[in-house]
């Protein structure tokens, strides 16, 4: 059995009020979760804000956390990036540093044909020998690609253990995991799917509400695959109104972070142009924390 299974929490990259990395701050958040039970973690994903690191930044995220780390839980690591070429240099330095598993969306900015991305990750899964996660997030890289596409990279693509489906179609992830025969395993990424995914087949989530409730979403996932699914449908209608405010407010990655400030842990500003939340969503977001009986810090 993947040591990738299970509810992931894809970290924030916590910031100073001057918008440099917190170092410490990444740091202790990396063993407060760890010590919170979780399957793995992601760093320089969406909510990490890896589109808002240098180059620099990214490849020291990776070594810092890798040694942080140590060992003692599985690490997944965003490796995307616009060309084929630099998705494969941020790979390659993510193997080399000991991750368990890359986590790559197809070029975000030039909305790329089919046979494109099937040549993007052809090209990521033959220069090197690391799992792979395939990212399909229409939302934030203008491309949904198609269950058939998906399938083709899948079973083409040696290195590509895992897909992301975050579309939001349900069926997609039902026909993806059933299709798989073995080439590959399917991970929720819509927040407010993740049961009715685990159901048709997902044998892990990409969890960004994780980082305000690591314990739940990592009892929840347990609880289903022991066939306690009545303890598991009541942590989903627990943490569901968290996993709507994070889909819709369209500020996730500061909602997130806020959070984390909320709890006692390292969150801080995003990066510009994100700027906080306003008045309204914060008095929002403190009473989805309260109704979850969570210590808030103010």
């Amino acid at each position: 059995m993947s040591k990738i299974r299970g509810a992931f929490i894809v970290l924030i990259t916590p910031m100073t009020e001057a918008q440099e990395i917190d170092w410490s701050g990444l740091k202790n958040n990396v063993n407060y979760f760890i010590n919170q039970g979780v399957a793995g973690i992601v760093i320089n994903g969406s909510t990490g804000e890896f589109v808002s690191l240098s180059k620099e930044e990214r490849f020291q995220m990776v070594e810092v956390v890798m040694k942080e780390v140590n060992g003692r839980i599985p690490v997944i690591v965003g490796t995307a990036a616009e060309t084929t070429k630099e998705a494969i240099e941020y790979t390659k330095q993510a193997k080399a540093n000991g991750a368990d598993c890359a986590l790559v969306i197809n070029p975000y900015y030039s909305k790329p044909k089919d046979n494109e991305i099937y040549f993007h990750f052809k090209q990521i899964s033959d220069a090197v020998d690391i799992p792979i996660m395939l990212y399909n997030n229409p939302f934030t890289s203008g491309v949904n690609m198609s269950t058939e596409l998906m399938l083709e990279i899948g079973r083409d693509c040696k290195n590509v253990k895992f897909i992301k489906e975050s579309s939001g179609e349900i069926g997609k992830a039902r026909d993806l995991a059933r299709n798989a025969k073995g080439a590959f395993e399917v991970f929720c990424g819509s927040e407010e799917l993740v049961m009715e995914s685990y159901f048709v087949g997902a044998t892990g989530w990409i969890c960004v509400a994780g980082n305000v409730v690591p314990k739940l979403v990592t009892d929840m996932f347990n609880y289903f695959q022991n066939g306690e699914i009545e303890k598991a449908w009541a942590i989903n209608d627990q943490i569901l109104p968290l996993c709507k405010f994070l889909e819709g407010s369209g500020k996730y990655v500061q909602a997130i972070k806020r959070s984390m400030d909320l709890l006692g842990q390292a969150g801080g500003p995003a990066r510009h142009p994100r700027l906080g939340l306003t008045p309204e969503e914060d008095k929002i977001l403190k009473d989805i924390l309260s109704n979850l009986n969570l210590p808030i810090h103010v």
